[in-house]
């Protein structure tokens, strides 16, 4: 009986001790009318819609920096103005451009979609080349021909992965004398979604050679394969092209960056990530679904609230540092393909083996107020610090919503995993793409007033606890064992 008394009075000592040690944290003391006034400013008609390049996504990226500055965050740029600098290819569509083939015509943005070359009109012997490899090229004779290909890379369906193999096969293509390439679209990723956003005006991050590639490139729609299948058996190989040329321009645009040294003398030598992109996707100029009433897309949940999650963490860490030192991160430029994050984890200011972790904040939206999800809870090493994290501020947490979606690599993580590090994404509480996401997700609804503030309070003070808990842990985390990503982060950490 005494043994239980006193286990009793033990946990209730531990437990106490425990809440007034939480309620002792700045992230317990974080406002929610200050939270909402962030929102409101980064949300606001003002920025635009925030669109990468733009005049609002500068006047953002502005704002940020000054909570940073105000917050005791030290610029990690040489120019102590937090920006990290860069140009993107500003890409816009062709006024007229189509394919004939077999006695049809794909016309773009309908069932075609030109993706590079200059204006021409043309003809020449198509030839089909498999996935346009390397090895697929070999002791082949191209020259002057139409190459056509399968899309994407042989047993995968990564849109990624997949886009990213499309600009080799150009370079291929080109260096072997090739007329065009037309590359036969059959990812699961519907072939609209990718119509809604290439036959827009968008931006690319290119190298010297890829801004002077003047190949002509087409992706046409095969969700059915029915070309696949008819390539090979079709008598008359003659494919005639046409085009007026994409129009290109190089725009300037900054990453914001900042760091707040640890307070442990040696784990300060190492770093925790936070990162969470700014930019939207601007107006109805841009993207499809404005309104007469409505030509904004103020994205107040993608990711406004993201945004006002790190200035809650840079307010935090400023008052308290954790053992490890925080790395502070907004990036432009994840709309149009998560340019950003792909530029500084090619020039990183820090470097990147003395980054343990990233916690990176994205998210369409939310139908579930009780909880956060997390995608890559399971398999980044994180797992107990996240769940005590947001369990302290009342929310649960759910890992891997929505499988199918493949929503680990898209987002700004993936460009920290690609390199090794581990790195979750953690997002607003849903468990599915369902009605109440879609209907805010990169429409002009998405506006401040539809935001459930309660909600927004605990969302970032439970992702700046779980941070400080990650950058407070003895070990480092680690991918688990036979991920995809273990290889990386064998090879970054010298493993």
């Amino acid at each position: 009986m005494i043994k239980a008394l006193l286990t009793v009075i033990l946990s209730s000592f531990f437990f106490i001790s425990y809440a007034q040690k939480l309620k002792d944290l700045p992230e317990s003391k974080l406002e929610k009318s200050t939270l909402e006034k962030h929102l409101r400013i980064i949300a606001s008609d003002a920025m635009m819609g925030r669109r990468t390049g733009e005049q609002g996504n500068n006047l953002a990226a502005r704002y940020i920096a000054e909570q940073f500055r105000a917050s005791g965050v030290k610029s990690a740029s040489e120019k102590n103005d937090y920006f990290q600098y860069f140009s993107l290819q500003n890409i816009a569509p062709a006024k007229t451009a189509k394919l004939t083939w077999g006695g049809k015509t794909y016309e773009n943005g309908v069932e075609a979609l030109l993706i590079n070359g200059k204006g021409m009109v043309g003809e020449g012997e198509a030839i089909f080349i498999g996935y346009g490899q390397e090895k697929d090229f070999s002791g082949k004779d191209v020259k002057d021909k139409i190459v056509v290909v399968q899309f994407g890379i042989p047993n995968s369906q990564n849109p990624m992965e997949a886009f990213k193999a499309s600009k080799e096969k150009r370079k291929l293509a080109e260096k072997l004398g090739a007329k065009a390439l037309v590359e036969l679209y059959h990812l699961q990723l519907p072939w609209k979604s990718i119509v809604n956003y290439l036959n827009n005006a968008r931006m690319e991050m290119v190298s010297d050679e890829e801004a002077n590639a003047e190949l002509m490139h087409f992706w046409v729609n095969d969700e059915s394969k029915e070309l696949l299948a008819k390539i090979n058996k079709e008598d008359d190989k003659q494919m005639s092209l046409e085009s007026s040329g994409l129009v290109k321009s190089l725009v300037r645009t900054q990453n914001v960056v900042g760091i707040i040294q640890g307070s442990d003398a040696k784990l300060k030598e190492e770093y925790v990530i936070l990162s969470a992109h700014y930019d939207h996707v601007g107006t109805a100029s841009h993207a499809p679904g404005g309104t007469p009433e409505d030509s904004i897309f103020n994205g107040a949940r993608d990711n406004g609230m993201g945004v006002v999650g790190l200035i809650a963490a840079a307010k935090a860490f400023g008052k308290k540092s954790p053992s490890r030192s925080i790395l502070f991160i907004a990036f432009t430029g994840e709309e149009m393909g998560l340019l950003g994050s792909q530029y500084y984890s090619e020039h990183p200011l820090v470097p990147l083996k003395k980054c343990i972790f990233n916690l990176n904040i994205d998210g369409a939206g939310y139908n579930d107020t009780s909880l956060v999800s997390v995608i890559g809870l399971d398999r980044t090493g994180a797992k107990e610090e996240i769940e005590k994290g947001s369990k302290a501020f009342g929310l649960g947490v759910f890992g891997d919503p929505s499988p199918e979606q493949g929503l680990f690599d898209r987002s700004d993580n993936v460009n920290f995993a690609a390199k090794g590090i581990p790195a979750p994404t953690f997002s607003e509480g849903f468990k599915e793409f369902d009605a109440e996401i879609m209907k805010n997700y990169h429409q002009v609804k998405d506006e401040v007033d539809t935001i459930d503030f309660d909600y927004l309070l605990k969302f970032c003070q439970s992702y700046v606890y779980s941070a400080r808990l990650i950058a407070n842990k003895k070990e480092r985390p680690q991918w688990e064992a036979g991920d995809k990503y273990e290889k990386a982060a064998k090879a970054l950490y010298g493993e």
